[in-house]
């Protein structure tokens, strides 16, 4: 079984299952593959799931919730609020005004079947509130027991500090991977205050694992215009993903797995707990990343892996970003 680590409180598996990708943004999906791979996700001790109400309008939650049927207890539920799509992908706005996240809450509530969620996050920064606002919003559903404990997602140092000034946070979601370190900047303040980090895209949305040409996915798969996929990046970038691959083969695993295990070498450095969430809609590619738990990279493997997010070429999005 999948051992436990902490995020600010809360206990869960030292991996969780990203699930977006089971309703939106990576091509075409299969309910019924998603709610297997759910189910055997919780069976081996994967037991924190990750959603947010935009994925899919909605139907992320939905599956989520099917997914997790007559297990409530065996899982702790992370969702998200925060970026409204209603007008279209091109007008989104980042909200966090408090009748909105009390109206998000509840229809979180409602598609997920459930009465709580245990990990609740602003998905992005307000465009429209002050963050002690959106905070104070998110405590008054603590207070109400429809959250258990709260968390954000993308924020500078100065904002987490805000924001936990009001109330406790327990994790910062943000994306972190060998190619991309961008939360660093922001992990002294969690040490410093007990906050855990839960990565997202911790294999670099495929990339890292070597298995993904942007010629090759499908249309409406939004790496097939993502910059780092495309064009002259995607062919410096390939450099990276090389030499996962190298490291992966003297170590006889797989490169998604020292990507991975890249990640939670972090953790000591950095002196935060670090759950990553690596997406995925099969089963046995679960298991892969699972026993990632069990890779240990030696001083060489570390050498020549930290200094790859020097070398990467193209933004993380074309345009304000998908998660």
């Amino acid at each position: 079984m999948v051992k436990r680590t902490n995020l600010g409180g809360l206990d869960v598996s030292a991996q969780g299952l990203g699930c977006m990708g089971m309703s939106e943004y990576y091509g075409e999906s299969d309910w019924d593959t998603s709610i297997a791979t759910i189910g055997h996700a919780i069976d081996v001790g994967v037991t924190l799931l990750d959603t947010a109400d935009q994925y899919g309008a909605g139907h992320n939650e939905v599956l989520v919730g099917r997914g997790i049927a007559g297990r409530r207890d065996d899982v702790q539920i992370a969702s998200k609020f925060g970026i409204d799509r209603s007008s279209g992908d091109e007008n989104r706005v980042h909200r966090g005004d408090p009748p909105y996240v009390k109206r998000s809450c509840d229809a979180s509530l409602l598609r997920l079947g459930v009465d709580h969620i245990d990990l609740y996050y602003l998905h992005r920064p307000p465009d429209n509130a002050e963050i002690e606002d959106t905070i104070g919003a998110m405590a008054e559903l603590v207070q109400s027991g429809k959250v258990r404990y709260l968390g954000v997602s993308e924020v500078s140092a100065d904002l987490l500090r805000r924001a936990h000034a009001v109330h406790p946070i327990a994790a910062v979601q943000s994306e972190y991977s060998l190619w991309t370190r961008d939360v660093e900047q922001v992990t002294p303040v969690m040490a410093e205050l007990g906050i855990g980090l839960v990565p997202y895209a911790p294999l670099g949305r495929g990339f890292l694992t070597g298995s993904v040409k942007a010629e090759n996915l499908d249309p409406n798969d939004f790496r097939a215009k993502n910059p780092r996929f495309t064009g002259d990046a995607s062919q410096q970038n390939q450099i990276i993903a090389d030499t996962v691959r190298a490291v992966a083969d003297r170590l006889d695993v797989l490169p998604a797995q020292v990507a991975l295990a890249w990640v939670y070498a972090q953790a000591e450095r950095l002196g935060v707990s670090i759950v990553p969430i690596p997406g995925t809609r099969h089963s046995e590619r679960l298991d892969q990343n699972v026993a990632s738990l069990d890779v240990v990279l030696d001083d060489d493997a570390l050498a020549q892996l930290q200094p790859l997010s020097d070398r990467v070429q193209g933004g993380r999005y074309a345009d304000r970003g998908v998660r």
